[in-house]
């Protein structure tokens, strides 16, 4: 039987490094293929997974559980990611097309990889603060609450940079219809 995060979290505060060790794993895909998202970069998204591990160890006594031990984990990795994010221009999206089917023909796969690459490059060319929302959003699928609390700003900040993000995008991708 598998604990809850809030048990092993309790245990974790208390120096129990194997609890904090489940935690990770626990969490470490979701938070690295969103660090992959936002930065668009594997070794880049690594460094961040890394670092935010290291600062929710350090700062474990922090988290309260006022919010999901995940809300606050979304929260340190996001919050590397856009540290990244300044240090460097943005490169294109790494796995764009990582949930889509095949393609029925030759010609459509090598057209929707295109269209796909596309669609990576405009994930990255969004200003940091639009992607990171809409990658947690549409991506992760998070609801707008819990972005605010990882984002630190209000929900109607966060349904509004979403929906910018949703017009860009479109106004990028509408040469693909």
């Amino acid at each position: 039987m598998s604990l809850d995060d809030l048990t092993l979290v309790v245990r974790a505060q208390e120096g129990d490094v194997r609890a904090f060790e489940a935690l990770a794993r626990r969490h470490q895909a979701a938070l690295y293929r969103t660090a992959l998202r936002v930065t668009g970069d594997p070794a880049e998204a690594e460094d961040a997974l890394q670092e935010a591990l290291l600062d929710a160890w350090r700062h474990l006594d922090r988290f309260r559980g006022d919010a999901a031990l995940s809300t606050w984990l979304y929260r340190l990795v996001t919050s590397r990611c856009v540290a990244a994010l300044r240090r460097r221009r943005p490169v294109p999206a790494h796995d764009a097309g990582d949930d889509v089917a095949a393609a029925d023909s030759p010609e459509r796969s090598a057209l929707l990889d295109l269209e796909l690459a596309a669609l990576g490059r405009a994930v990255q060319d969004l200003p940091d603060n639009l992607r990171v929302c809409w990658v947690l959003r549409e991506l992760e699928g998070l609801g707008y609450g819990e972005i605010a609390e990882i984002t630190g700003a209000g929900e109607t900040a966060v349904r509004g940079r979403i929906h910018r993000a949703r017009v860009q995008l479109a106004g990028v991708m509408r040469a693909w219809r």
